[in-house]
């Protein structure tokens, strides 16, 4: 298996190759060269299999170049019901007749993120020991990416993290889970500005290739081809659990912002899972939404970004879309580069052609758009009528997936995390505090280490050299 760019690099790499780098040298972002196909017989002999076993079914069809034992091993190190607190990993939830969450969030940071960071900090830690080399990992959060990627990375030899996010934009949990790590391998950047400030500095310091060279810098993010192939794995277990046949077809529900967690369910979709429809829920940062219902993608800046009460999901520039449209344009590299590096760098956005647009209902997606209000009352009735207790990006999938139930196909709804970390939004909702597990009392209380910086992708470079793994 080789990798390629959507911007047209002529360099073909190995997964380990591109494991490490992120971005590709033109900017653009890794897939695969074509996409394994999944047949029925395949289903039907993963269909009973551990949730470790069909993680390495499915990445041992992309990963080549680390042998099978040693991949098998790091994948029953990193599943476990210790880690994710229970044997399935991803359970379902049912809720009404047909409809479903799946239980994305019981790892360390109660956050779908850690399903793949704590299996991509376990890759890193693998390859880097393997060639004796460090890294310097470069992220940006809008809340949950960061600490689920620092909880990851802590302690892990050859490794050092610098995460961007918003200053004042993240729920007081997700700011007390990231800032209060004493790690001396993690270093915390608050940016003054919004998630896309973050996004665009990363991508200024990945597309500096001399500097990424000289100071080893790798992603976290879902740019990274790794975490997203990781998150593949999640929609073949939860479509085995939805169906007892290998011909039934489901859908999923995601709350979108950044575009890697559904875009993970495009490749499950394009591998021949039997996926009907993608129903891609935002909030009111609405950017994805207009693109799946006009074909036109429309970057908004800092001050057109909403602060909402989902705030993972405010955010405006979708990173992982590319990879997508390189598919939609029929994986013309020359297309590809001229919207998202022409187009979209010099006019803020582009509309696709009218062919392209047609083809849009071929991949499957539909899309939706929740508000604030519409959150507190899918929390209050969900609470209500199933006694179960939702965070605001699960209530935004959860609105939007009911617009798109279709007779005799389950919708499953991607969890994003657990409520705890919103504890604002749910008293509103509820009148109440979400619980927490007992780990985390008094997470808010400890003392933090963080340091605030302009968005300035120079200012960032200069941190990163004085406190370098290199």
């Amino acid at each position: 298996m080789r990798y390629v760019s959507t911007r047209g690099d002529a360099t073909r790499r190995s997964f380990s190759e591109i494991l490490l780098e992120g971005l590709a040298p033109d900017g653009g972002l890794y897939l695969p060269e074509t996409y394994p196909h999944v047949d029925r017989t395949a289903l039907a002999r993963w269909r009973r299999l551990p949730y470790a076993d069909l993680a390495f079914e499915i990445l041992a069809l992309y990963i080549d170049d680390i042998p099978a034992a040693d991949l098998k091993g790091l994948l029953a190190r990193t599943y476990t019901r210790d880690v994710f607190g229970s044997e399935t990993i991803v359970p379902l939830k049912p809720l009404e007749s047909g409809v479903a969450l799946e239980a994305l969030s019981n790892g360390p940071t109660l956050a779908f993120k850690d399903i793949a960071l704590q299996l991509l900090g376990a890759l890193f830690e693998y390859e880097l020991s393997r060639r004796g080399e460090t890294l310097n990992i470069l992220g940006a959060t809008s809340g949950d990416t960061g600490s689920a990627a620092e909880y990851a990375m802590r302690g892990r030899k050859g490794i050092r993290v610098f995460m961007l996010s918003p200053h004042g934009r993240m729920s007081a949990f997700q700011q007390a889970q990231m800032f209060s790590l004493q790690d001396p391998n993690i270093h915390n950047l608050a940016i003054e500005g919004v998630f896309d400030d973050c996004q665009d500095i990363v991508k200024a310091v990945s597309g500096d290739l001399g500097f990424k060279r000289a100071w080893r810098i790798g992603t976290v993010n879902s740019i990274n081809w790794a975490r997203l192939l990781a998150q593949v794995v999640y929609y073949f277990a939860g479509y085995f659990q939805a169906t007892a046949r290998d011909d039934e077809r489901v859908s999923f529900a995601v709350p979108s912002g950044n575009f890697g967690n559904v875009c993970a369910g495009h490749v499950a979709r394009m591998m021949g899972l039997p996926i009907d429809r993608l129903v891609v829920a935002t909030n009111e940062n609405d950017v994805l939404d207009e693109f799946f219902r006009t074909g036109t993608y429309r970057v908004r800046g800092g001050a057109q970004t909403y602060e909402t009460s989902s705030p993972s999901m405010d955010i405006s520039k979708a990173s992982n879309l590319e990879r997508f449209v390189f598919d939609l344009v029929g994986r013309d590299a020359a297309r590809s580069r001229a919207l998202f590096a022409d187009a979209l760098a010099r006019q803020g956005g582009f509309s696709l052609a009218s062919g392209e647009r047609e083809r849009l209902p071929d991949f499957g997606f539909v899309s939706g758009r929740s508000t604030h209000a519409d959150r507190i009352v899918a929390i209050r009735d969900t609470w209500q009528r199933f006694g179960l207790m939702i965070d605001p990006h699960t209530a935004d999938g959860l609105n939007v997936a009911r617009r798109y139930l279709a007779p005799g196909v389950p919708m499953l709804v991607l969890e994003t995390a657990l409520p705890a970390k919103f504890a604002a939004t749910i008293h509103e909702a509820l009148g109440r505090e979400p619980e927490r597990p007992a780990r985390l009392a008094g997470l808010e209380q400890l003392p933090r280490r963080f340091t605030v910086m302009p968005a300035d992708a120079q200012r960032v470079k200069d941190y990163i050299a004085q406190n370098s793994a290199s």
